[in-house]
């Protein structure tokens, strides 16, 4: 059990911010119907990051301490722009409370890893909050530690103060989904937590989003453009739908508009050299074309709509 003075040790060395795209974030949070709760880390840097060392924590009620939440130590690696999903991974279990039921088998089936027996941090509810830990630094955190209101109150909520007293409910009943523009975690304990800043939501029990992420990393990368020689055609396209075809395997397009918005986003489960893509939802107009491909490497390219 951790004690209250560990705890404020490991804000105060949480507090040195890591750099945009340099390390681990928390990218998706669901709180679902009973356990259906899952959480999605991303990897925004350009190389794979081995998550031993790495851990969740849950601060249950908001309290100042994990020792009710649970801990979560991570195994495995992310690839990098890449994903790692943690789902509740129990089947019916009792807890202080009463019976809980398993997770749903399909959300389960979406899981890098199960998480564990309850209290373990995909047991949350809406006012649990979830930090992410590399050692002893904290580098992201959702909610807020030691916030009173949560003993309370059953979710942050989108107006002031946040607490869940006003507004609408964010954090319970939700999927959220960390902005592209989130380039790094939280640092250190927000005063207060308003959720809209960094999340946007999605109705309950919505995983259609869960182990793929769009970010701003990505797009701010350099480009590879003279090693994979790759074509899109027809260009411009009168339908808006474009064959890719490279000279190396395909893993992921993104399609930018003149804003620099990321409009269309496609991953390519079985790694092929050419794949379609159907952009006929786009308004006419002039788009970036960006490849990601297996070796890591990135092109891009320009593409009319008609």
């Amino acid at each position: 059990m951790k004690k209250t003075l560990l705890f404020v040790s490991v804000l105060a060395l949480g507090t040195t911010y890591a750099q945009n795209c340099s390390e681990l974030f928390i990218s998706e949070y669901v709180e679902g119907s009973g356990n259906d709760k899952a959480l999605e880390i991303y990897n925004p840097t350009g190389s794979a990051i081995d998550l031993a060392g790495y851990r969740v924590e849950r601060f249950s009620n908001g309290e100042a301490t994990s020792a009710a939440g649970g801990v979560l130590n991570l195994s495995g690696s992310i690839a990098p722009y890449s994903t790692f999903v943690i789902v509740n991974g129990v089947g019916v279990t009792s807890t202080a409370t009463g019976s809980s039921p398993a997770a749903s088998t399909t959300l389960q089936a979406m899981a890098d890893l199960l998480d564990g027996a309850y209290p373990a941090p995909t047991f949350m509810n809406g006012n649990d909050a979830i930090a992410l830990f590399n050692g002893s630094t904290m580098i992201d955190l959702m909610g807020k530690i030691g916030d009173a209101s949560m003993v309370s109150s059953q979710s942050w909520s989108d107006a002031f103060p946040y607490d869940g007293s006003a507004g609408a409910w964010w954090t319970k009943d939700q999927t959220l989904i960390r902005k592209a523009s989130v380039k790094v975690g939280v640092a250190s304990n927000p005063d207060p937590f308003i959720v809209t800043t960094e999340w946007d939501s999605l109705p309950k029990d919505t995983w259609t989003e869960l182990g793929q992420h769009t970010c701003d990393c990505f797009l701010g990368l350099t480009e590879n453009t003279n090693a994979i020689s790759f074509a899109v055609y027809p260009n411009p396209s009168s339908t808006g739908n474009v064959i890719i075809s490279a000279s190396e395997e395909i893993e992921f397009i993104e399609v930018i508009n003149i804003l620099g918005q990321v409009v269309l986003t496609a991953e390519v489960k079985d790694l092929v050299k050419t794949t379609s893509l159907n952009a006929s939802d786009l308004t006419k107009g002039v788009y970036t074309v960006r490849i990601r491909f297996a070796n890591k490497s990135l092109s891009q390219t320009s593409i009319a709509i008609q």
